[in-house]
């Protein structure tokens, strides 16, 4: 059973504060009593089991991970969302009960095994941790209940806990620090904040005031994020230390917390752990950390620390390098591999940690290297030999390197860069922005023909202080392309009002960095984007360029427009591809603002499109002395007036009247509070209904309104591509890519090859259906980087190209009709409206960056150097 003081102050039952919730909920310690009593009758007190824990932080699982304990079982916290883990685990160890949300509530499962025989854990077994949560493989360490108080009771010794402290949990219950916290703060009897939010949030340190924290824990990445979060801008009184484990923390930031701390009348520790040692090995009193950033202190109470050389041999003496070792009460009782080794004992004593380190004259201990390969990145232990195992499982071969800082890998395919990057987050369970992907022709080797990791390495911290260097300039680009508005680190695409020709004019402006966009970039912050994983690197490195599908179609779409407007060739589609990525990218940057009712920001994209149009309506108008009103009006597409009295502009200019009755539609259908909110709560099954609706006009509206061929420009007619559009920027799953592939096939197909009077059709909509299976199925194309260049060229001025191309035929070449042959006029009159649009965009560019090139100087009182940005 478990030892009766562990958490005697949870037997003592009264109504001190146990658990404390951001909305003013309060668990008791009389509750926590109760109710982990009730858990653990439950699960029942006879034979041992293994209970198998998704170790979220919640109320949930507090409760049920302590009544577990309660009851003399031994637990496993696992990983929430890690379901690769849970698949390998649940063979290998065969839990007894799992306990997980499943249907929307948390559920207590016995599982059914046909292994019923299964010798029950070792009596002193209390926890098991997985150690390479990184690697997805299932090796555990098994902790005794001993170690779980020894190094509870030792933590809240030399922290100096009392139970008038509380602390803010956000640290993951399956990682054994997150744990330590919990246990130390129970056995002294103080309380646990459970915040709901992450250190990033803008709510956090407003929440920590409010709740009467005392002491806040995170690993090396929560200092970090909090750093952007400008965490010590805020008072926090009642705050009177924080601790940092898990990883190497920056000097500049050891001292920049130790400082602040200071200057409040608090304390900052900077610890050492390990999970074999159920948490924490060493800490650096307060008082000692001046000047001495790099140590990791001295033994926590009951334990010890020694260095031991390559043959395990005692090294005594002062600033010789060797392997740690640290022995004490609260070590391992061993690893586990399957459910067989959780019966024994246990068998270990001495913790080799496999780092290297270093003891100066005053007994303090400080890292100085790695024995294996393997670096803690946001507190997680990573091997790189264990991640390119995992690559190389699913047919990437990649050679990894690393530090604290992040994990890179190369790869030689430049096809593989994505998959290796989605393989890499979810086998390390880092953040993206930890997470970097290079390409190269080749990996560099020694001559004994391994791989040259140091190489590598080395090539890595050259480019990660290139990143720096360009991440000033990210935001440059940022500022110059949304000028006027004023743009912080902590504005992204999305909250800007960000629109599909400001992703254009940003892509050309970083492309000019040498920079791409990683997935999801237009929902993050400025200062949370990872330049520094996304820079090409020079050389024949960089001969192959990913650029977002929808990218290449817009440059696609605009070609087949210019071409079919001059040689009335078959091929029509380009219109209809531009109305599909019209709903793209309204869904993709707007939908938000669309369903939070945020129309001044929804709406806003659409002067960058009306100013020129209108500017084009009015010379058109001066030319003929007459006000075409249909234009004005934007409803010329409707067919009730004509451009040969003057009445519109030429046909071609339909799409944009489409465009803005699209955004009329979208903000009728929206402008409705219960609207919204039924589209915020299901917003594919919306979309799909919304679908249906345009689709339903499709068919029933063009035979109500008879306007002969003109009808092909109205609203009704493609408002059906824009929102299968729409609903392609919102199918995250891939059911739901499924679906709208089904409905795709079923409706463009019947307009492909039923309703179709003329091949021209034909190739239209199923142009249209291909362009709407690469947003689904393939969100970035490769490319040769000179063809790449080209095409972002084309798609950053399809809009221009658009409004101008046919002057060039029509009004600058008027007599060469006559005098060239047709196929040279032709490819003239195609060049030339593209290199058109190419030059206008180039103009409203430079004078766009001109004027927030001294917008921003001015703001910056003439400064060229902007690194207190960074």
């Amino acid at each position: 059973m478990i030892p009766a003081d562990l958490f005697s102050e949870i037997t003592r039952a009264d109504q001190r504060p146990a658990l404390v919730f951001a909305d003013g909920r309060m668990v008791s310690y009389a509750d926590l009593n109760a109710r982990t009593l009730r858990f653990a009758e439950q699960l029942g007190r006879g034979e041992k089991r293994l209970v198998a824990i998704s170790a979220d932080v919640s109320e949930h699982v507090i409760v049920a991970y302590l009544g577990a304990l309660r009851a003399g079982h031994a637990v496993a916290m696992l990983p929430p969302c890690d379901d690769r883990l849970w698949q390998e685990f649940l063979p290998a160890f065969r839990p007894d009960f799992t306990y997980r949300p499943a249907g929307g509530r948390w559920r207590l499962v016995r599982e059914n095994r046909p292994q019923q025989s299964d010798t029950p854990p070792h009596p002193d077994l209390a926890l098991l941790l997985m150690t390479s949560g990184s690697s997805g493989l299932a090796k555990a360490v098994r902790l005794s209940y001993a170690n779980l108080d020894a190094n509870a009771r030792a933590i809240a010794g030399y922290l100096e806990l009392s139970p008038a402290d509380r602390t803010a949990l956000v640290l993951p219950l399956h990682y054994s620090y997150g744990l330590s916290v919990l246990h130390s703060h129970l056995v002294a009897g103080g309380s646990i904040f459970v915040p709901g939010v992450s250190v990033v949030s803008e709510d956090f340190a407003r929440l920590l005031g409010e709740s009467g924290c005392t002491n806040l824990s995170g690993v090396p990445y929560s200092y970090e994020l909090m750093e952007r979060t400008r965490f010590r801008s805020h008072e926090l009184k009642a705050l009177r230390f924080m601790t940092v484990a898990g990883g190497r923390l920056a000097p500049e930031l050891i001292r920049l917390y130790r400082d602040h701390m200071r200057a409040n009348g608090g304390r900052f520790f900077v610890m050492y752990g390990q999970t074999e040692a159920a948490a924490r090995i060493a800490f650096v009193p307060p008082e000692d950390l001046a000047d001495h950033e790099e140590r990791i202190g001295i033994a926590i109470p009951g334990g010890s620390l020694s260095l031991v050389d390559d043959d395990g041999h005692l090294l005594d003496r002062p600033d010789v390098a060797g392997e740690l070792v640290y022995a004490g009460p609260n070590v391992m009782m061993g690893y586990g591999t399957d459910r067989a080794d959780l019966q024994r004992g246990a068998e270990v004593a001495d913790l080799h940690t496999g780092d290297i380190a270093m003891r100066d004259e005053d007994g303090f201990f400080r890292i100085v290297g790695r024995k294996s390969r393997f670096a803690k990145v946001a507190g997680l232990r990573i091997g790189f030999d264990i991640i390119e195992q995992v690559l190389a499982e699913v047919g990437i071969a990649a050679a990894v390197v690393g530090d604290d800082h992040g994990l890179q890998a190369c790869v030689t395919d430049a096809r593989d860069a994505d998959r290796a990057l989605q393989v890499l987050v979810e086998a390390s369970h880092l953040p993206a922005s930890l997470v970097t992907v290079r390409v190269r022709s080749e990996l560099p080797r020694l001559a004994s023909g391994k791989i040259d990791y140091a190489g590598l390495s080395a090539e890595m911290l050259a480019a990660r202080e290139t990143s720096r260097a360009v991440a000033v300039s990210v935001l440059d680009a940022y500022a110059k392309v949304f000028y006027p508005h004023k743009v912080s680190r902590n504005d992204s695409f999305v909250s800007l009002g960000g629109d599909s020709l400001r992703f254009l004019q940003l892509t050309m402006e970083l492309d000019r960095l040498g920079v791409e966009l990683p997935e999801g970039w237009e929902q993050k912050r400025i200062a949370e984007l990872d330049i520094g994983s996304r820079v090409i690197a020079s050389g024949r490195s960089a001969e192959i360029r990913t650029l977002p599908t929808d990218l290449v179609l817009r440059a696609i779409a605009i070609l087949l427009v210019v071409t079919h407007h001059q040689m009335l060739w078959p091929i029509p589609g380009g219109s209809g591809v531009m109305l599909l990525l019209v709903g793209f990218s309204l869904a993709r940057f707007q939908s938000g603002h669309f369903l939070a009712g945020n129309f001044r920001h929804a709406l806003r994209p659409a002067i960058n499109v009306l100013i020129p149009y209108f500017l084009i309506v009015a010379a058109y108008g001066l030319a003929w002395r007459t006000i075409p009103w249909a234009s004005v009006t934007l409803t010329g597409n409707f067919g009730y007036a004509e451009p040969e009295r003057h009445e519109m502009l030429p046909y071609l200019y339909w799409f944009i009247e489409a465009y803005a009755q699209t955004l009329l539609v979208f903000s009728l259908v929206f402008a409705a509070p219960a609207v919204r909110g039924l589209a915020r709560a299901q917003p594919f099954t919306f979309s799909l209904a919304l679908l249906a609706l345009a689709v339903a006009a499709r068919f029933s509206l063009p035979p109500l309104f008879d306007i002969g061929g003109r009808q092909i420009f109205t609203i009704y007619w493609g408002l059906h591509l824009g929102m299968f559009g729409w609903c392609a920027g919102l199918a995250g799953r891939q059911a739901q890519r499924i679906i709208l592939t089904s409905i795709a096939a079923a409706v463009l197909g019947y307009l492909a090859f039923w309703e179709t009077l003329w091949i021209g059709t034909t190739v239209k909509y199923l142009t249209i259906f291909a362009a709407l299976l690469a947003l689904l199925y393939l969100p970035r194309i490769h490319l040769p980087v000179r063809l790449g260049r080209l095409v972002t060229l084309i798609a950053v001025s399809a809009f221009p190209t658009y409004l101008l191309h046919r002057f060039v035929p029509e009004l600058l070449m008027p007599q060469a009709a006559a005098m060239l042959p047709v196929p040279l006029f032709h490819l003239l009159a195609i060049s030339g409206g593209l290199a058109l649009g190419v030059i206008a965009n180039k103009i409203a560019a430079d004078l766009r960056n001109l004027l927030g090139g001294i917008a921003m100087a001015r703001g910056t009182g003439g400064r060229t150097v902007m690194a207190e940005t960074v």
